[in-house]
């Protein structure tokens, strides 16, 4: 057996330190050695308890076997007699009494302090020059070393702590998880990394703290003790949350057109990761409908209080939304309007002061409120001052900062964008021409599915814009969703129509709803249109509809993948496919009803169209005018799409020249050449429903993107497949597929049975799960799940420079 001094590689001293000790722990027995070790003459120790000795206490694990009456063999602390610590290695052996009891025999070997660095300095400078803060524990969690910015953080010297567990140093329930890492890494032999939001002794304020177990072992594989490496990120973590909180402002704010929902979204998004309290003021002008002042805003300013949010509760002397506030010249909102820039402030500020000489009321809220530091934003948009936002901080006790200022001005000016939509939209100043804009995309959409060319022509005469349109959307797997409808009538009110079908669609499409379910929940919003017209309304589009006239629509959704096409219509004209042989043909839909009936059943059909292929939408405008027969007008569609073309736009033009010797009604025309996806351009992979593929799942993508040249991908795309198919395997069921798609952009998908949907939620600090969605939303531009008839499909999108 090790004696204690090979245990801690070092060799014993000519004179032993032993001591004896009765079976009550009475020390019986005292060597010179043991005197010299710890100070004691053997009349002052004999007769102590043997466990006054110690400066710490022994570990579970040896109390354990001292009770059982077994050896132990182990690190010890003691205390000398002169009150100073003695590092040593211990060896207690039980001496049975012959009453079942035990007396010990102690052997104690001295650990010298400085011996590792005499022996290796490198190490020394390595562990006490580390710009990180460095810590070892034994195996029972207890400090031993420590380097400087560790002291720094801990507040403490390696004396202080040393012999100390993390919790026994810092007693706050947070530096429980830390502890625990060290207790898993001793016990497990293997490393940890984790995230930690907490407040050392040494911090003022709480801060991220990035933190790496690892344990330290000798060439045997034996663990004998845990390295601590803890990394201060609060700035980067500092700027991530900004970042998210950027992207939760985009999505969040602006979802209505109503002025006052807002606003209180924009105040809703501030709190409690901005600020602890954000209320909206917006101009009199807006409630009135009168136009936007000119000039600087100066002297007394008036605003009515549009939205409040608060952590705590909002004390009763503080305005409420719909109440009306007056700021003086020279109060921080005041100036603000006038300068139209944001600014910070604490309560000890002369401005602040200023403000709560002249305005007692006030300063009489904010003291309510307590709060210590605040932020006054403009909110402006299309160079038209429209309010302010005010930020307040009463629990977190860090002051506002540039880098806040910054962030409130990003959040304020999206928001600003969308209350002067609302405004706009409340003073019905939409025109027919921003309402045109909206009949078709601005742009075509970046895809590699289908090449495109498209044809919008109002109608002649005097009817002005209508409601024909078209879009084209991609979808997920590398997938396009082309579409085409018409809304009976013409002018602002079929436009209006128009324009909540289209933007109904493209809601609907972004969930990955199959051709016939869109066009059923499509038929809902047509009910929903046609019962807030109201049935004693006569005009307009939306009476045309109840009255049964109708609008139509066709959905199709082309993968260039399996080449396969799913179309599904409401009334809507018959597509026409021109074939690689130079055939045309109507296809052979299901005759779904009109949008807006309600409660019939809508039908999807699926078709091959091999690469090449050309797929014809229209409206019926294109085929049917009076003095025209329809089965005239489709058979010159048909002839029109076969005639040679430079290119699609070429053949719309043609088209259009052919079919449309004027324009009795407003007209879409979308024309499709599909393309393909080269097989070494797919790789699908059938996984075993078992955590211990997910590294070769990882393997496999990283070398698929070295094959198309991708490796700027392989980080990104590895520890998406990871948390993807983690999550099959954990929440789904098998079977498990994951595929890659290289077209424009790699696009990952993982597939299996389960009908559940995963929901992106925002872990707590010591969650050991819940951040798998957070990793594949930071690292991918898109994301989303798709169902299919049985299962699921989540797939993520990552962009690189050679995508």
């Amino acid at each position: 057996m090790d004696t204690p001094a090979s245990i801690c590689g070092h060799s014993a001293p000519s004179t032993a330190a032993m001591a004896m000790a009765a079976p009550d722990g009475a020390l019986t027995g005292w060597s010179p050695g043991a005197q010299l070790l710890l100070g004691y003459s053997a009349a002052e120790a004999v007769g102590r308890p043997a466990a006054a000795l110690l400066a710490a206490r022994l570990p579970a694990s040896a109390r354990k076997r001292l009770a059982g009456q077994h050896d132990w063999l182990g690190r010890v602390v003691l205390r000398h007699r002169d009150g100073h610590w003695v590092e040593c290695g211990l060896r207690a052996r039980p001496l049975p009494t012959g009453d079942g009891r035990a007396g010990w025999l102690l052997e104690a070997t001295p650990l010298p302090e400085d011996e590792d660095r005499e022996t290796d300095p490198l190490l020394h400078w390595a562990f006490d020059q580390s710009q990180f803060a460095l810590a070892i524990f034994d195996t029972e969690g207890r400090f031993l070393r420590i380097n400087e910015p560790m002291a720094r953080q801990l507040a403490a010297t390696e004396q202080e702590v040393r012999g100390l567990r993390i919790t026994e140093h810092m007693t706050d329930p947070a530096f429980q998880a830390p502890e625990q890492c060290v207790d898993r890494v001793a016990a497990a032999g293997e490393p940890e990394h984790s995230e930690h939001y907490v407040r050392v002794p040494g911090e003022p304020h709480p801060h991220a703290w990035i933190a790496h177990f690892a344990p330290l072992k000798d060439p045997a594989g034996r663990v004998h003790g845990v390295q601590l490496a803890a990394l201060d990120f609060t700035e980067q973590a500092v700027a991530r949350e900004r970042l998210a909180l950027i992207n939760e402002a985009s999505r969040r704010i602006g979802s209505t057109l109503d002025i006052t929902r807002t606003a209180q979204e924009l105040a809703e998004v501030a709190v409690p990761r901005l600020a602890d309290l954000a209320a909206v003021d917006l101009l009199a002008f807006i409630d009135r409908g009168d136009e936007p002042p000119s000039g600087p805003l100066s002297g007394p300013v008036t605003m009515h209080r549009t939205a409040l949010a608060s952590i705590v509760k909002i004390p009763e002397s503080l305005v409420r939304p719909g109440k009306a506030t007056t700021y003086p010249r020279f109060s921080p909102p005041a100036e603000c309007l006038a300068t139209g820039r944001p600014a910070a402030y604490e309560m000890t500020d002369s401005a602040m002061a200023r403000w709560a000489t002249h305005d007692p009321a006030r300063a009489a809220r904010i003291r309510d409120l307590g709060a210590h530091s605040m932020m006054v934003a403009p909110i402006q948009a299309r160079g038209v001052t429209l309010g302010i936002v005010l930020f307040a901080r009463s629990q977190r006790p860090e002051p506002y900062v540039p880098d806040d200022i910054l962030l409130a001005e990003e959040i304020t000016a999206r928001a600003a964008v969308c209350i002067d939509n609302a405004r706009r939209y409340t003073r019905e100043r939409t025109t027919a021409v921003t309402l045109q804009r909206t009949l078709l995309p601005l742009k075509m959409p970046d895809q590699a599915a289908v090449e495109i060319a498209s044809r919008y022509l109002p109608a002649g005469g005097g009817a002005g814009v209508g409601g024909d349109w078209f879009d084209v959307i991609p979808l997920s797997g590398a997938r396009v969703a082309l579409v085409v409808g018409d809304v009976v009538g013409h002018g602002v009110q079929a436009s209006a129509t128009m324009g909540r079908l289209r933007t109904a669609v493209r809601t609907l499409a972004d969930i990955d709803l199959p051709p016939d379910e869109l066009l059923t929940h499509l038929d809902d919003v047509v009910t929903r249109t046609c019962a807030e017209a109201g049935p004693t309304e006569g005009i307009g589009a939306a009476a045309e509809i109840a009255g049964g006239l109708g609008a139509t629509c066709l959905y199709a959704i082309y993968d260039p993948v399996s080449q396969g096409c799913r179309l599904a219509r409401a009334g809507h004209p018959l597509p026409v496919v021109v074939g690689l042989d130079g055939t045309v043909d109507l296809l052979d839909l299901p005759a779904g009803p009109p949008l807006g009936l309600g409660g019939l059943p809508f039908e999807a059909a699926e078709v091959d169209l091999p690469e090449g292929s050309l797929l014809a939408l229209y409206t019926d405008g294109l085929i049917e005018f009076r003095g025209r027969d329809i089965d005239e007008g489709i058979d010159a569609l048909r002839h029109a799409l076969t005639q040679p073309a430079a290119s699609l736009d070429a053949l719309c033009d043609a088209v259009l020249a052919r079919l449309l010797p004027d324009r009795p009604d407003d007209i879409a025309l979308l024309v499709a050449r599909t393309r393909a996806l080269p097989a070494d351009q797919v790789a699908t992979w059938d996984l075993p429903s078992d955590p211990a593929v997910v590294a070769q799942a990882r393997t496999n993508a990283s070398q698929r993107l070295a094959a198309w040249g991708l490796d700027e991908l392989a980080f990104s795309t590895e520890l998406v497949v990871s948390e993807l198919v983690t999550n099959a395997i954990r929440y789904g069921q098998p079977p498990i597929q994951l595929r890659l798609i290289h077209d424009r952009r790699v696009i990952c998908e993982v597939s299996d049975a389960s009908d559940s949907s995963p929901h992106l939620r925002r872990a707590r600090v010591f969650d050991e799960g819940g951040r798998g969605l957070m990793l594949v939303a930071q690292f991918a531009q898109r994301w989303g799940v798709r169902h299919a008839a049985q299962g699921k499909t989540i797939w993520a999108e990552m962009h690189g420079p050679a995508c």
